[in-house]
């Protein structure tokens, strides 16, 4: 009944984002706002609602390796399986402007995310037994740098907007009334679903003696990338992988700063030092993954294959450890 529950929870949390996004743009569309800025908002946004909901209900719920597991587990899915699967479909191509400042920007507060997950104290890390904690200030710190990031996102969007308005995607408008239902039909699908995603996931992890966190990283990352991956590798199919990076890295931002910092600043988090190691684990990949993209402009089939590698190797790590 569990896998029941978790699947339907899953579902919830796709669909509900979907019509989200639909009923959010089609009000964008309305009110008149390019649709440059509803992708980088609404629709950015949206395809983070899956995490953002199971975080938060992790952390409301008291289960913070799960609501810390999920983001760090989704961000690694992300770059080694979403980029290495559309490395095999196509070589995946990185535009410039990405690797230049979205890129390290995404390696940035992965490092700012280490700093406070340790504590800034290595002491600690190397005991290995102590507890750290995500508190409210680092919490505040990640909306105020996600504010901000967003800021200059739209700024650099508007000041393109004449050179990409010939590749803007054009979104559906609907009534008045058919958006408001979509908009409120979502965002009760992503809380049912996030209430359902936790539940059951902590509860098979109970039944097999499994960590939260195992389940985060694993099963739940998965779960809740599915719209980065289905998005990303459709893309890549159509030979628009270029989109891929852009997506992928755009994705692990939101996760950091939005998710974690809603998260924290709820409720403090309090971590495990496994965190920290995931944490460590999760700045060694985007490095590679970085330094793969920037040396020829492009991840190739190789390359993708040996990030998939990476990704196992990890998987094995979290479950034998």
């Amino acid at each position: 009944m569990d896998y029941l529950l978790l699947f339907l929870g899953f579902v919830l949390l796709i669909k509900g984002a979907d019509f989200f996004v639909d009923g959010s743009s089609s009000v964008a569309k309305i009110l008149k706002v390019p649709s440059i800025i509803i992708g980088l908002t609404v629709v950015a946004f949206g395809t983070s609602l899956p995490e953002l909901s199971v975080s938060v209900t992790a952390a409301l719920s008291g289960k913070n390796d799960l609501a810390v597991s999920n983001v760090l587990g989704s961000n690694m899915f992300n770059l080694l399986v979403v980029l290495g699967c559309c490395a095999l479909v196509n070589p995946v191509q990185a535009q410039w402007s990405l690797l230049k400042k979205e890129f390290p920007f995404s390696i940035f507060i992965t490092v700012i995310l280490l700093l406070l997950d340790s504590d800034f104290s290595i002491m600690k890390v190397i005991n290995g037994t102590e507890s750290f904690c995500l508190g409210r200030a680092a919490g505040i710190l990640f909306l105020i740098l996600f504010a901000i990031f967003l800021y200059a996102s739209v700024k650099t969007a508007l000041r393109a907007r004449e050179e990409m308005q010939e590749t803007e995607e054009e979104y559906k408008v609907m009534s008045p009334v058919k958006s408001a239902l979509y908009i409120v039909g979502g965002i009760a699908g992503i809380a049912l679903g996030g209430d359902l995603v936790v539940d059951s996931a902590s509860s098979i992890a109970a039944t097999f003696g499994l960590s939260q966190t195992f389940i985060g990283l694993t099963i739940v990352a998965l779960g809740t990338s599915l719209p980065e991956l289905v998005t990303s590798v459709v893309a890549a199919g159509k030979g628009e992988n270029d989109l891929a990076v852009g997506n992928v890295v755009g994705s692990n931002i939101f996760n950091i700063l939005l998710i974690l910092g809603v998260s924290s600043t709820i409720t403090p988090i309090t971590l495990e030092v496994t965190a920290v190691y995931d944490t460590l684990i999760l700045i060694a990949a985007s490095s590679i993954v970085y330094v793969a993209a920037i040396s020829k402009r492009e991840i190739r089939k190789g390359e993708g294959a040996l990030f998939l590698l990476s990704y196992l190797m990890f998987f094995i790590y979290i479950l034998i450890r």
